[in-house]
Protein backbone atom coordinates (compact mmCIF):
# COMPACT_ATOMS: atom_id res chain seq x y z
CA UNK A 1 0.00 0.00 0.00
CA UNK A 2 1.71 3.47 -0.84
CA UNK A 3 2.31 6.02 1.79
CA UNK A 4 0.04 8.85 1.51
CA UNK A 5 2.03 12.13 1.26
CA UNK A 6 -0.30 15.30 2.11
CA UNK A 7 1.62 18.27 0.01
CA UNK A 8 0.72 21.67 2.02
CA UNK A 9 0.34 24.96 -0.43
CA UNK A 10 -0.57 28.11 1.47
CA UNK A 11 -1.71 30.91 -0.93
CA UNK A 12 -2.83 34.01 -1.14
CA UNK A 13 -2.73 35.87 -4.68
CA UNK A 14 -1.06 32.97 -6.70
CA UNK A 15 -3.20 32.85 -9.70
CA UNK A 16 -0.64 32.50 -12.22
CA UNK A 17 1.82 30.55 -10.02
CA UNK A 18 -0.61 27.62 -9.03
CA UNK A 19 -1.19 25.68 -12.18
CA UNK A 20 2.54 25.35 -12.98
CA UNK A 21 3.72 24.12 -9.68
CA UNK A 22 0.65 21.32 -9.43
CA UNK A 23 1.46 19.94 -12.89
CA UNK A 24 5.73 19.52 -11.55
CA UNK A 25 4.40 18.18 -8.78
CA UNK A 26 1.81 15.65 -10.89
CA UNK A 27 4.76 14.67 -13.60
CA UNK A 28 7.77 13.76 -10.78
CA UNK A 29 8.18 9.54 -10.43
CA UNK A 30 7.30 9.51 -6.76
CA UNK A 31 6.35 6.73 -4.82
CA UNK A 32 3.61 8.35 -2.72
CA UNK A 33 -0.20 8.71 -2.81
CA UNK A 34 -0.72 12.40 -3.03
CA UNK A 35 -3.32 14.87 -1.59
CA UNK A 36 -2.39 18.39 -1.89
CA UNK A 37 -3.82 20.90 0.22
CA UNK A 38 -4.41 24.75 -1.09
CA UNK A 39 -4.93 26.83 1.68
CA UNK A 40 -6.15 29.82 0.19
CA UNK A 41 -6.30 33.58 2.63
CA UNK A 42 -9.32 34.58 0.59
CA UNK A 43 -7.61 36.00 -2.64
CA UNK A 44 -8.61 39.01 -4.55
CA UNK A 45 -7.08 37.42 -8.05
CA UNK A 46 -9.04 34.42 -8.43
CA UNK A 47 -6.64 31.90 -7.21
CA UNK A 48 -9.64 30.27 -5.23
CA UNK A 49 -12.21 29.97 -7.97
CA UNK A 50 -8.91 28.12 -10.40
CA UNK A 51 -8.25 26.01 -7.46
CA UNK A 52 -12.04 24.85 -6.91
CA UNK A 53 -12.19 24.07 -10.50
CA UNK A 54 -9.20 22.45 -10.49
CA UNK A 55 -10.35 19.79 -7.94
CA UNK A 56 -13.18 19.00 -9.68
CA UNK A 57 -11.21 17.63 -11.89
CA UNK A 58 -8.62 16.50 -10.09
CA UNK A 59 -9.65 14.31 -6.94
CA UNK A 60 -5.74 14.85 -5.20
CA UNK A 61 -6.64 18.45 -4.99
CA UNK A 62 -8.37 19.87 -2.09
CA UNK A 63 -8.82 23.92 -1.62
CA UNK A 64 -9.05 25.04 2.35
CA UNK A 65 -10.92 28.50 1.70
CA UNK A 66 -10.39 30.88 4.69
CA UNK A 67 -12.91 33.93 5.16
CA UNK A 68 -12.10 36.29 8.00
CA UNK A 69 -8.68 34.42 9.14
CA UNK A 70 -5.16 34.79 7.65
CA UNK A 71 -1.08 34.62 8.00
CA UNK A 72 1.61 32.19 6.71
CA UNK A 73 1.98 30.50 9.83
CA UNK A 74 -1.65 30.26 10.33
CA UNK A 75 -2.40 28.64 7.35
CA UNK A 76 0.24 26.02 6.79
CA UNK A 77 -1.10 25.02 10.45
CA UNK A 78 -4.14 24.62 9.18
CA UNK A 79 -3.04 22.60 6.54
CA UNK A 80 -1.41 19.76 8.42
CA UNK A 81 -4.12 19.63 10.80
CA UNK A 82 -6.44 18.79 7.89
CA UNK A 83 -4.26 16.34 6.32
CA UNK A 84 -4.97 13.14 5.87
CA UNK A 85 -1.73 11.81 5.56
CA UNK A 86 0.82 10.41 8.19
CA UNK A 87 3.70 12.77 6.44
CA UNK A 88 3.39 15.72 4.74
CA UNK A 89 5.32 18.16 2.92
CA UNK A 90 4.78 22.23 3.20
CA UNK A 91 6.30 24.43 0.11
CA UNK A 92 5.71 28.18 -1.05
CA UNK A 93 3.13 28.18 -3.79
CA UNK A 94 5.30 31.02 -5.69
CA UNK A 95 7.57 28.75 -7.74
CA UNK A 96 10.77 29.48 -5.74
CA UNK A 97 10.72 25.38 -4.15
CA UNK A 98 11.12 22.92 -6.49
CA UNK A 99 8.56 19.65 -6.06
CA UNK A 100 12.18 17.88 -6.15
CA UNK A 101 13.41 18.98 -3.31
CA UNK A 102 10.37 18.65 -1.20
CA UNK A 103 10.45 14.81 -2.28
CA UNK A 104 13.88 14.34 -1.73
CA UNK A 105 12.82 16.32 1.97
CA UNK A 106 10.32 13.46 2.56
CA UNK A 107 12.60 10.25 1.33
CA UNK A 108 15.14 11.55 4.48
CA UNK A 109 12.54 11.69 6.90
CA UNK A 110 11.45 8.30 6.28
CA UNK A 111 14.47 6.75 5.76
CA UNK A 112 16.45 8.38 8.87
CA UNK A 113 13.33 8.37 11.11
CA UNK A 114 13.65 12.21 11.50
CA UNK A 115 10.59 14.49 12.85
CA UNK A 116 11.37 16.85 10.60
CA UNK A 117 13.57 17.78 7.60
CA UNK A 118 13.83 21.22 6.35
CA UNK A 119 15.12 22.66 2.70
CA UNK A 120 17.89 24.98 4.00
CA UNK A 121 19.25 27.57 1.14
CA UNK A 122 22.32 28.08 2.96
CA UNK A 123 23.84 24.65 3.48
CA UNK A 124 27.04 23.32 0.90
CA UNK A 125 25.66 22.50 -2.47
CA UNK A 126 22.54 24.65 -1.95
CA UNK A 127 21.99 26.98 -4.86
CA UNK A 128 20.16 30.53 -4.56
CA UNK A 129 19.01 32.05 -7.86
CA UNK A 130 15.46 33.93 -6.00
CA UNK A 131 17.70 36.29 -3.49
CA UNK A 132 19.16 39.93 -3.40
CA UNK A 133 22.37 40.34 -1.35
CA UNK A 134 20.14 42.56 0.27
CA UNK A 135 17.62 39.96 0.95
CA UNK A 136 20.53 36.85 1.36
CA UNK A 137 22.38 39.36 3.64
CA UNK A 138 18.81 39.87 5.90
CA UNK A 139 18.58 36.35 5.99
CA UNK A 140 21.82 35.50 6.93
CA UNK A 141 21.16 38.05 10.00
CA UNK A 142 17.89 36.70 10.94
CA UNK A 143 18.98 33.45 10.94
CA UNK A 144 22.34 34.34 13.26
CA UNK A 145 19.35 35.97 15.42
CA UNK A 146 16.97 32.76 15.35
CA UNK A 147 20.03 30.47 16.20
CA UNK A 148 20.49 32.63 19.46
CA UNK A 149 17.08 32.18 20.66
CA UNK A 150 16.65 28.48 19.94
CA UNK A 151 17.57 25.63 22.12
CA UNK A 152 20.92 24.32 21.57
CA UNK A 153 19.58 21.27 20.09
CA UNK A 154 18.83 23.26 16.73
CA UNK A 155 22.14 24.55 16.99
CA UNK A 156 23.51 22.71 13.82
CA UNK A 157 20.81 24.25 11.53
CA UNK A 158 22.05 26.58 8.90
CA UNK A 159 17.73 27.46 7.82
CA UNK A 160 15.39 28.72 10.63
CA UNK A 161 13.32 30.90 8.11
CA UNK A 162 12.81 28.30 5.41
CA UNK A 163 9.20 27.72 3.84
CA UNK A 164 10.12 24.42 3.11
CA UNK A 165 9.98 21.67 4.71
CA UNK A 166 9.03 17.90 5.29
CA UNK A 167 6.96 16.99 8.29
CA UNK A 168 6.23 13.52 10.33
CA UNK A 169 2.62 14.47 11.53
CA UNK A 170 2.13 12.19 13.95
CA UNK A 171 4.79 12.11 15.89
CA UNK A 172 5.28 16.40 15.69
CA UNK A 173 1.04 16.97 16.34
CA UNK A 174 1.19 17.81 20.08
CA UNK A 175 3.45 20.53 18.96
CA UNK A 176 1.77 21.83 15.72
CA UNK A 177 -0.91 22.59 18.42
CA UNK A 178 0.97 24.56 20.25
CA UNK A 179 2.33 26.30 17.26
CA UNK A 180 1.16 30.39 17.66
CA UNK A 181 -0.60 31.55 14.06
CA UNK A 182 0.89 34.93 15.11
CA UNK A 183 4.14 33.45 14.71
CA UNK A 184 6.98 34.53 11.63
CA UNK A 185 7.99 31.57 10.17
CA UNK A 186 6.09 28.69 10.86
CA UNK A 187 8.97 26.61 10.96
CA UNK A 188 10.60 28.34 13.63
CA UNK A 189 7.70 28.59 16.00
CA UNK A 190 7.52 24.53 15.65
CA UNK A 191 10.89 24.54 16.94
CA UNK A 192 10.58 27.02 19.58
CA UNK A 193 7.61 25.30 20.95
CA UNK A 194 9.17 21.92 20.77
CA UNK A 195 11.71 23.05 23.46
CA UNK A 196 14.37 21.28 21.45
CA UNK A 197 12.61 17.65 21.45
CA UNK A 198 12.32 17.07 17.57
CA UNK A 199 14.65 15.14 15.85
CA UNK A 200 15.03 17.89 12.55
CA UNK A 201 17.80 17.23 9.53
CA UNK A 202 17.71 19.22 6.81
CA UNK A 203 18.79 19.35 2.78
CA UNK A 204 20.53 21.83 0.03
CA UNK A 205 17.74 23.37 -1.54
CA UNK A 206 17.26 25.16 -5.44
CA UNK A 207 15.80 28.58 -4.24
CA UNK A 208 14.49 29.54 -7.36
CA UNK A 209 13.36 32.73 -8.57
CA UNK A 210 9.64 33.92 -8.52
CA UNK A 211 7.72 32.77 -11.54
CA UNK A 212 4.99 35.58 -11.01
CA UNK A 213 3.43 38.22 -8.51
CA UNK A 214 5.17 40.16 -6.05
CA UNK A 215 6.67 39.07 -2.87
CA UNK A 216 4.59 39.41 0.66
CA UNK A 217 8.15 40.18 2.14
CA UNK A 218 6.90 44.08 4.40
CA UNK A 219 7.17 45.81 7.29
CA UNK A 220 4.45 43.93 9.04
CA UNK A 221 6.69 40.74 8.70
CA UNK A 222 9.73 42.06 9.47
CA UNK A 223 7.85 42.95 12.96
CA UNK A 224 6.32 39.50 13.60
CA UNK A 225 10.05 38.74 13.58
CA UNK A 226 11.38 40.69 16.13
CA UNK A 227 8.47 39.61 18.24
CA UNK A 228 8.91 36.12 17.80
CA UNK A 229 12.35 36.54 18.68
CA UNK A 230 11.20 38.40 22.02
CA UNK A 231 8.32 35.79 22.91
CA UNK A 232 10.87 33.06 22.28
CA UNK A 233 13.34 35.15 24.57
CA UNK A 234 10.82 35.64 27.20
CA UNK A 235 10.42 31.50 27.45
CA UNK A 236 6.87 32.35 25.87
CA UNK A 237 5.71 33.51 29.09
CA UNK A 238 4.72 37.10 28.14
CA UNK A 239 1.86 37.08 25.47
CA UNK A 240 2.83 38.05 22.08
CA UNK A 241 0.57 40.97 21.19
CA UNK A 242 1.69 42.35 25.03
CA UNK A 243 5.39 42.18 23.43
CA UNK A 244 3.84 44.41 20.66
CA UNK A 245 2.43 46.56 22.58
CA UNK A 246 4.68 47.06 25.03
CA UNK A 247 7.08 47.85 21.97
CA UNK A 248 5.22 50.27 20.12
CA UNK A 249 4.29 51.92 23.94
CA UNK A 250 7.96 52.45 23.58
CA UNK A 251 7.61 54.48 20.52
CA UNK A 252 5.47 56.39 21.95
CA UNK A 253 7.56 57.32 25.07
CA UNK A 254 10.27 58.76 22.44
CA UNK A 255 7.45 60.90 20.54
CA UNK A 256 6.06 62.05 24.08
CA UNK A 257 9.96 63.04 25.47
CA UNK A 258 11.09 64.50 22.05
CA UNK A 259 7.88 66.76 21.59
CA UNK A 260 8.19 67.79 25.37
CA UNK A 261 11.86 68.64 24.85
CA UNK A 262 10.96 70.54 21.60
CA UNK A 263 8.41 72.69 22.65
CA UNK A 264 10.35 73.89 25.97
CA UNK A 265 13.04 74.67 23.78
CA UNK A 266 11.59 76.69 21.46
CA UNK A 267 8.71 78.23 23.40
CA UNK A 268 8.12 80.17 26.82
CA UNK A 269 5.56 77.22 27.87
CA UNK A 270 5.80 75.32 30.83
CA UNK A 271 6.24 71.92 31.84
CA UNK A 272 2.59 71.40 33.22
CA UNK A 273 1.19 73.37 29.87
CA UNK A 274 3.10 70.86 27.49
CA UNK A 275 2.50 67.98 28.95
CA UNK A 276 -1.17 67.33 27.93
CA UNK A 277 -0.14 67.93 23.94
CA UNK A 278 3.09 65.11 24.11
CA UNK A 279 0.47 62.43 25.83
CA UNK A 280 -1.85 62.95 23.20
CA UNK A 281 0.48 62.86 20.43
CA UNK A 282 1.82 59.57 21.29
CA UNK A 283 -1.10 58.42 22.13
CA UNK A 284 -2.73 58.76 18.91
CA UNK A 285 0.75 57.76 17.38
CA UNK A 286 0.37 53.82 19.54
CA UNK A 287 -2.95 53.70 18.06
CA UNK A 288 -2.20 54.06 14.37
CA UNK A 289 0.93 51.60 14.49
CA UNK A 290 -1.07 48.97 17.24
CA UNK A 291 -3.96 49.00 14.19
CA UNK A 292 -1.11 48.62 11.21
CA UNK A 293 1.03 46.27 13.48
CA UNK A 294 -0.56 44.65 17.02
CA UNK A 295 -3.49 44.24 15.64
CA UNK A 296 -3.83 44.13 11.90
CA UNK A 297 -5.58 41.24 11.71
CA UNK A 298 -8.32 43.30 13.35
CA UNK A 299 -7.27 46.68 11.36
CA UNK A 300 -9.45 49.65 11.36
CA UNK A 301 -9.79 51.54 8.22
CA UNK A 302 -12.03 54.01 6.56
CA UNK A 303 -14.40 55.48 9.30
CA UNK A 304 -13.75 52.58 11.49
CA UNK A 305 -9.94 53.72 11.96
CA UNK A 306 -11.86 57.29 13.08
CA UNK A 307 -14.38 55.49 15.60
CA UNK A 308 -11.75 53.25 16.60
CA UNK A 309 -9.59 56.58 17.74
CA UNK A 310 -12.61 57.80 19.18
CA UNK A 311 -13.07 54.49 20.96
CA UNK A 312 -9.68 54.44 21.92
CA UNK A 313 -9.47 57.85 23.74
CA UNK A 314 -12.66 56.71 25.73
CA UNK A 315 -10.33 54.01 26.97
CA UNK A 316 -7.37 55.65 27.47
CA UNK A 317 -8.81 58.74 28.82
CA UNK A 318 -8.34 57.73 32.35
CA UNK A 319 -5.14 56.64 32.01
CA UNK A 320 -4.08 59.52 29.70
CA UNK A 321 -5.27 61.73 33.12
CA UNK A 322 -3.48 59.67 35.29
CA UNK A 323 -0.24 60.03 33.33
CA UNK A 324 -0.41 63.74 33.24
CA UNK A 325 -1.31 64.21 36.89
CA UNK A 326 0.98 61.54 38.02
CA UNK A 327 3.83 63.29 36.10
CA UNK A 328 2.91 66.75 36.95
CA UNK A 329 2.97 65.80 40.41
CA UNK A 330 6.01 63.91 40.44
CA UNK A 331 7.40 66.73 38.73
CA UNK A 332 6.53 69.31 41.42
CA UNK A 333 6.63 67.69 44.34
CA UNK A 334 9.35 64.90 44.23
CA UNK A 335 12.01 66.30 41.42
CA UNK A 336 11.53 68.64 38.95
CA UNK A 337 12.98 66.58 36.08
CA UNK A 338 11.10 66.21 33.09
CA UNK A 339 12.53 62.89 31.97
CA UNK A 340 11.74 60.99 35.29
CA UNK A 341 8.34 62.75 36.01
CA UNK A 342 6.88 61.37 32.79
CA UNK A 343 8.36 57.83 32.44
CA UNK A 344 6.36 57.91 36.35
CA UNK A 345 3.24 58.59 34.27
CA UNK A 346 3.67 55.97 31.13
CA UNK A 347 4.69 53.08 33.54
CA UNK A 348 1.69 53.54 35.47
CA UNK A 349 -0.48 53.19 32.11
CA UNK A 350 0.57 50.45 29.88
CA UNK A 351 -1.23 47.69 31.40
CA UNK A 352 -4.26 49.25 31.16
CA UNK A 353 -4.18 50.41 27.87
CA UNK A 354 -3.18 47.33 26.73
CA UNK A 355 -5.98 45.02 27.94
CA UNK A 356 -8.46 47.73 27.60
CA UNK A 357 -7.91 48.53 24.60
CA UNK A 358 -7.35 44.75 23.35
CA UNK A 359 -11.00 44.22 24.42
CA UNK A 360 -12.74 47.46 23.52
CA UNK A 361 -11.51 49.05 20.38
CA UNK A 362 -10.26 45.89 18.29
CA UNK A 363 -12.36 43.48 19.87
CA UNK A 364 -9.50 40.73 20.62
CA UNK A 365 -10.71 38.43 23.65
Amino acid sequence: MQERLSVVLPTYNERENIPLLLKELFSLDQPYELEVLIVDDDSTDGTDQLVKSLAQSDFRIRLIRRVGRSGLASAIKEGLLNATGDIAAVLDSDGQHRPKDVFNAVKKLIEDDYDLVVGSRFMDKAKIKGLSLRRKGGSNFANGLAAISLPAEFGELTDYMSGCFAINIKSTLSYIYQVDVNGFKFFYELLSVSKGRLNVGEIPLTFESRLHGKSKLDASILWDFIISLLHTLSFRLLPRRAISFGLVGATGVIIQLTVTQSILSISDFDFNEVLPISVILAATSNYLVNNSLTFRSQRLSGGSLFIGLLRFWLVASLPVIANIGLATTFYNVVARDTLLAQMAGIFVVFIWNYVASSRFVWKTY
